[in-house]
């Protein structure tokens, strides 16, 4: 197996991401750091940042990419039930460090958690320049699911999503797919592939597909507007 590139502080760019390594899968380089500019630039390039408390840093651009478009994410009957059951209430951008805390919180079947101190810190610096943000259910004033991700250009990059009351984070995707599908976001990138995303929806892109659909969109202006820390309309039904 040749060598992983390493990130030092001579080395900051980022080798092409066409390059990653078959086994592991997606496996492009380890080091650097997780200052907003490596990260926004990263992103750019559709490479992210995973690894393990006590680790270095490791880089990964896998293929095939787990992806959704947001004009064709479709709420199930069961979840529509569930929307209508209770009065839940939406927001975007109003709890982001809250969010990103109970996506690191061990679960039951899972109990490491690879969103540690540091990555929590780094995304916290996105969502202060406005390049990560969050989207939340709250009910009866309390939030109990959301999600985060980094926006470039017209490409949502999801990293990760919680709830606390069952159903709340699909909720909470379906919401924020409407309103990426409003905005002119084109492609929401889910990065791996599991059984939960394929139970919502997602498609499989190759690398090649995945990059030159990222290239397409990721120099593209969205209305600032859409990250404004505000309430939203809560959607109950796929046709409202």
């Amino acid at each position: 197996m040749p060598p992983v590139p390493d990130l030092t502080p001579v080395n900051d760019g980022f080798p092409d991401p066409r390059q990653a390594m078959d086994e592991p899968n997606g496996l492009l380089a380890v080091g650097g750091d997780l200052s907003p500019a490596r990260l926004i630039s990263a992103y750019r390039q559709g490479i992210f940042p995973w690894f393990n408390e006590g680790d270095p840093i490791i880089w990964w651009a896998p293929t095939p990419r787990a992806v959704f478009f947001p004009d064709k994410v479709k709420p199930s009957r069961s979840l529509i039930k569930l929307a209508k059951k209770y009065p839940w209430r939406v927001s975007v951008n109003q709890a982001f460090d809250q969010v990103i805390s109970h996506c690191a919180a061990p679960r039951a079947n899972e109990p490491d958690t690879w969103i540690n101190s540091q990555m929590i810190e780094a995304y916290q610096s996105l969502h202060r320049i406005g390049k990560a943000h969050s989207v939340e259910i709250w009910l009866n004033e309390k939030l109990v699911g959301g999600l985060y991700g980094v926006c470039v250009g017209k490409v949502f990059c999801g990293e990760s999503m919680f709830h606390t009351v069952s159903g709340a984070s699909k909720l909470a995707f379906w919401q924020a797919s409407r309103l990426f599908s409003h905005c002119g976001i084109e492609l929401i990138d889910a990065q791996l592939e599991n059984s939960h995303l394929m139970s919502l929806g997602a498609e499989l892109m190759d690398r090649e597909a995945f990059l030159e659909s990222l290239e397409q969109w990721r120099d593209d202006e969205l209305n600032p507007q859409i990250w404004q820390a505000r309430w939203l309309e809560f959607q109950e039904s796929p046709y409202n």
